[in-house]
């Protein structure tokens, strides 16, 4: 197993799986079409303030942290 965290909480260059995505409406909708659902490889690149950048499927997204806190996200133990 591994730990569950926000994906807001990712560290740079740490990498996890979905777990859980608790958003609704549009932004979930569009989420699932970059293909962001339950299993999907992630791994954060970049972080700032309100704002992160993540390797997603092959594509680089940049989501804002208000979204990323309801995308819980399983770290694999070290």
């Amino acid at each position: 197993m591994g730990n569950l965290i926000g994906m807001d909480t990712m560290k740079e260059n740490q990498a996890g799986q979905v777990e859980k995505i608790l958003l609704d409406g549009k932004i979930r909708n569009r989420l699932n079409d970059l293909g962001l659902i339950k299993g999907t490889h992630i791994e954060c690149l970049y972080r700032n303030k309100g704002i992160s950048a993540y390797m997603i499927r092959g594509a680089v997204i940049a989501l804002r942290a208000e979204d990323t806190a309801l995308i819980k996200i399983i770290i694999p133990e070290s």
